[in-house]
């Protein structure tokens, strides 16, 4: 599962990306198993030649040591690690490898959050991996993405109720969904109760008017009657 600060540097890593003109799409899976790249961006240079940049995200000296393949078969190939991790492996990364270093805050106005600074550039090499099947796993990713936004503009009827509840009650305490501290089930339930309450209110009063209503009536008709 992901931690709130890989998916901070992810989201702005994808608005770095888009700033510099670059197609860009998260979690690539590559040709000749060549892994996953974390993050893959595409640009058009002026030579009307494509431009391939793969980034590798890591938030702790256990995520860099990990065994995980490194896909780093694009022209440029980057870390992108937070200030403090840097300075522990700065020492242990390739020669040909660049480093986005990840400074993390938040613009009020645009709720953007974090910015990069270039502390190593990367060297040139040559594509490790057909340019063809390259593109097309970055179309079908891309694709990927654009079903995951439909399926929610769409909105929670493309789910099954057994689905729902099942993700519902995953968000307890330890399960931040959005490194926020909410825990969503609890919420849920609390709301639901909440709107159980207040719609007997309604009812309630709506009983207590037509009550009212119909003991005057009663009393106007005894008047009328004497």
């Amino acid at each position: 599962m992901k931690t709130p600060l890989t998916i901070e540097m992810e989201e702005a890593l994808y608005y770095y990306c888009r700033e510099n003109s670059d197609i860009v799409v998260e979690e690539v899976v590559m040709p000749d198993d060549q892994g996953i790249v974390d993050t893959l961006s595409c640009r058009l240079t002026a030579e009307n030649e494509f431009e391939w940049r793969c980034y590798e995200l890591k938030v702790s000296l256990a995520d860099f040591r990990s065994k995980a393949k490194l896909s780093f078969i694009g022209h440029y190939n980057y870390f992108v690690l937070p200030k403090a991790l840097y300075e522990k492996v700065k020492d242990q990364i390739l020669p040909a490898i660049g480093v986005l270093v990840y400074h993390s805050f938040i613009d009020k106005e645009s709720g953007r959050k974090g910015y990069f600074s270039v502390e190593k550039k990367p060297q040139r090499q040559l594509l490790q991996v057909s340019e063809k099947a390259l593109l097309f796993r970055l179309i079908s990713a891309q694709a990927r993405e654009v079903g995951k936004a439909k399926q929610t503009a769409r909105g929670l009827r493309v789910f099954s109720t057994e689905r729902l509840y099942q993700e519902l009650k995953k968000r307890q305490p330890e399960y931040d969904l959005f490194g926020g501290g909410v825990n969503y089930y609890d919420r849920f339930i609390e709301d639901t109760q909440n709107q159980a309450i207040e719609a007997l209110k309604e009812e309630l009063a709506a009983t207590r008017i037509a009550y009212e209503a119909l003991e005057n009536r009663f009393l106007h008709n005894q008047q009328e009657g004497r």
